[in-house]
This record gives structure tokens, sequence and C-alpha cells, in this order.
């Protein structure tokens, strides 16, 4: 627990500090966020704020374990070096992207095909790994299973490594696309990504001290290494209460691509090894809300354009939009919403989601469904 503590709150305090420096250096370079010229126009105004801060909130999080873990004198664990991995590699895929907008002065970076096949390639690496028996541990566990899983696995259920690495593939791109599409006010995706990384704390708390290796029984939990991995999440936890102080409206500094897809990458990656892959839809429940917007509006679009029967059935004109901009946040922007009301109730939202999330889990263990 101890290390919980050192993990949280050093990287709480080199991302607070680390991030001032981090917009002086940033701003003397003058790398600036490029903005989209179709979105709102409010945003124009944020034109040259320092961006890439995401990876202050990486190395915060990276020394804030690694000196807990000396402080402690504990050796790191398999698990959580997997899901740092996990965590670093999507960094670079978003340092990239963030470096090649700057470079070229422009609001897109990667092209999708390149940051599809880099996300692909950090997934699919950590999947295989996660699964490999090299890491199976005395007790014949390994970071991630063969199993589906909601709060525990569906042991009925097993799926050959090949459909597991494509599940696992889906989810970490899918969940860091969600938290890049989230970041889009200032503090937003990273306020809603203190409350779910706090989550997972608690998670790992409760089936470290539930874990089948100190009680075998029916409500215990055969999770590898959940201590290691609750060190991990108060780090994370930590370095974003940090970076917050600066990117709160009106923010000084950007997380870019570098903290979303990192960020998003750790949220999945959690989500595997804690097997809670689908109460991540839960408790992630706002990043699924924003990502469903994109999809709805591009669909409907596309079909009102292609399809005379979906406009004569649903009675709308070609190019219709269900929302006035996506991602949803926009959407409220456009109604006139100010943009920290906007952030404020999302993130009540995501503290809800959290709140019902963590109340599933823990109804099931008191019920001792298995």
């Amino acid at each position: 627990m101890r290390a919980i503590l050192f993990g949280g709150g050093l990287s709480l305090l080199i991302s607070l500090l680390g991030t001032r420096y981090a917009i002086r250096l940033l701003s003397r370079r003058g790398y600036g966020q490029e903005i989209r010229d179709d979105g709102p126009t409010t945003h124009h105004t944020k034109r040259g704020t320092p961006t890439m801060g995401g990876i202050v909130i990486i190395l915060a999080a990276l020394v804030g374990y690694g000196a807990a873990k000396v402080i402690t004198g504990q050796a790191p664990t398999a698990s959580a070096l997997l899901l740092l991995f996990l965590f670093l590699g999507l960094g670079l895929v978003g340092f990239l992207d963030d470096f090649i907008k700057i470079s070229r002065q422009r609001s897109l970076g990667l092209r999708s095909r390149a940051k599809i096949i880099g996300q692909t390639v950090v997934a699919v690496v950590f999947g295989w790994l996660a699964l490999s028996p090299a890491l199976e541990d005395e007790r014949g566990w390994r970071p991630a299973t063969h199993h589906i899983s909601f709060i525990r696995d569906y042991e009925r259920l097993v799926l050959p490594t090949v459909v597991v690495v494509l599940l696992i593939w889906l989810i970490v791109t899918g969940t860091s696309n969600a938290v890049n599409l989230s970041d889009g006010l200032d503090g937003l995706a990273t306020g809603a990504s203190i409350l779910v990384f706090a989550a997972y704390t608690l998670v790992n708390i409760w089936q470290n001290s539930q874990s089948c290796a100190l009680q075998a029984g029916p409500k215990c939990y055969e999770v590898r290494d959940p201590l290691d991995l609750a060190v991990v999440s108060a780090a994370i936890t930590g370095a974003c209460f940090g970076f917050l102080w600066w990117n709160a409206s009106p923010a000084q500094i950007f997380m870019g691509d570098t903290g979303s897809l990192a960020l998003g990458g750790a949220m999945a990656g959690f989500a595997i090894m804690t097997r809670t892959e689908l109460l991540l839809l839960v408790i992630g429940g706002l990043f699924v809300l924003i990502t469903l917007s994109v999809m709805v509006q591009v669909s409907v679009f596309k079909a009102s354009r292609a399809s005379g029967l979906f406009r004569s059935v649903f009675r709308v004109k070609p190019g219709h939009r269900v929302f006035r901009m996506t991602p949803l946040h926009h959407h409220f922007e456009m109604l006139g919403w100010e943009q920290v009301t906007i952030v404020i109730r999302f993130w009540i939202v995501t503290g809800l989601c959290v709140a019902v999330g963590i109340g599933m889990f823990y109804a099931e263990w008191v019920a001792g469904v298995g």
C-alpha cells in the first residue's frame, strides 16, 4: 500500500512541476497547437497553445512508479511492465502524430492508416506477450486470459489465441481513439481520465485483498499482480492530477495525441488485466457516448446521401446531420453552452458512470457470482 501512495504522490508532484517547465520549453520552441478550420470558431484563440503535454504525463507516471518501487524495495511485476509498455508505446504513436502537426503546421498529423498501423503493432505485441506462457507465475496465471470477461472471466468460453489478440487489438485501438476524440475542450479528457484511473486503483486494491493467491474461494479473483497494477494506476492518476492544474480552462498546455492515446491505451490495459473488459464500457461511459456520437453522425450523413429509401423512411434530406457538430462536446458548444459548463457536466457524467461501474463490481462480489 505504501507503494501506491508513493507512486501517486510522486507522480502528481513531478507532473505539477514538470508541466510548468514544459510550457516554457515548448513555447520557446514554437510547438503550438494547430486548430481545425471547420471546428468551433471560439477555438481559434487557442492556436499556438503548447501541445504534446502528454509527454509530461507519461514521464511523471513512469518516474513515479519507478521511484515507488525503489523506495519500497519491491521488484516490478510482468503485468505492470506490460501495462507501461502499452502506455508508452501508444504515447510514442501519438507523439509522432503531434510532431507532424507541429513541424508541417497543419491540424492533421499522421495519416489514418499510419496511425492505425502504429496502434496495431503496439496492441498486438502487448496481446501476444500478455498471453505468453513465458509470463506465467507460479500459479500458472498470465496477465491476460483466453476468456471474455465482464467482472470475471466466463470460464465456459475459451477463445483461440488469434481471436483473443484480435479482441485485445479492438479494445486497445477503440479505447485509445475514444479518449483521443474526447480531448477537445480544456481539461475534459484529463479530468475524466482521473476518475477512470482512480476507479481502477480501487478495483486493483480490492482484487488484491480478495485474491485467490491469499485465500481460495468462490468470490476470490484470479488476477495476476493486482497490487502492482494499483501502483501504476495511482501513478497515472497522480500524473493527470498534476497536469490538470495547467490544462484546466483556460488551458496553458494541451496533452495532444501523445497523452490521449497513451491514456486510452492504459485504460484498455487495465480492463484486460483486471478481467473487466466489458465493465470498461460502463466505467468509461462518457468516452463511449462521445465515440458513438461520431459514429452516428457519420453513418446517418452517408446513408442519407446514398440511400433514397433511408431518406424516405426517416424523412431526412441528403446530408442530414443528427448533431450540429461532433464529437458530442462540440454539439453542445454550437448550442451555446460555455466550455467550462460542458466540461464540468461531462465530468459529472463520468463520475456517475464510475459510480455505477464500481457499484456493479462490488455488487457482484457481494452476490458471490463467479
